[in-house]
């Protein structure tokens, strides 16, 4: 008897506690007048572009997504000419860079983080290949887990089928 009654004030106790921090006090807007109101135009900023090297052009200009054969991991020769603008932007100025694998929803999911890690690991190879620093390289697979197109048929899974350079 004596614990229930002390287990009902506590909760007495903590209902008033939560209750008395959740209240507010109402807020008395002001009401402007349309003298109040200073100057509402707007100001256009203006881009300095001078600072903009070759190689970040480079980058912002190459392809970032390499697609795959089914069930393969071999670099397609849109994708290597794309990967030549990225090694030399590389090598030009080093910075981190991540390659995820992906992989269509056929095949299970084990098996699609191993392709999708083949994949990133077949561009990896291909930039170092080029003289790119492999320090610089993550390598990471989503296997089917991030898919770029949803559906079970040739076009969705051709779309997911990549390595993103990020």
């Amino acid at each position: 008897m004596k614990t229930s009654f002390i287990k009902s004030g506590l909760s007495t106790l903590l209902l008033a506690a939560v209750l008395t921090g959740c209240s507010s006090n109402p807020v008395v807007e002001e009401q402007q007048t349309s003298t109040d109101i200073e100057d509402t135009s707007v100001q256009t900023g203006q881009v300095d572009t001078s600072a903009i090297d070759d190689a970040t052009v480079e980058v912002m200009t190459a392809d970032t997504v390499f697609y795959f054969d089914f069930d393969k991991a071999l670099l397609k020769p849109e994708s290597r000419a794309a990967l030549l603008e990225h090694s030399a932007s590389l090598q030009n100025s080093p910075r981190n860079v991540r390659l995820e694998g992906h992989a269509d929803e056929r095949g299970t999911r084990e098996y699609n983080m191993a392709l999708g890690e083949r994949r990133a690991n077949a561009v990896k190879e291909f930039l170092v290949l080029q003289g790119v620093s492999p320090g610089l390289i993550e390598v990471i697979s989503y296997g089917e887990e991030r898919a770029a197109a949803y559906g079970s048929n040739d076009d969705a899974w051709r779309l997911n089928r990549r390595v993103e350079l990020k």
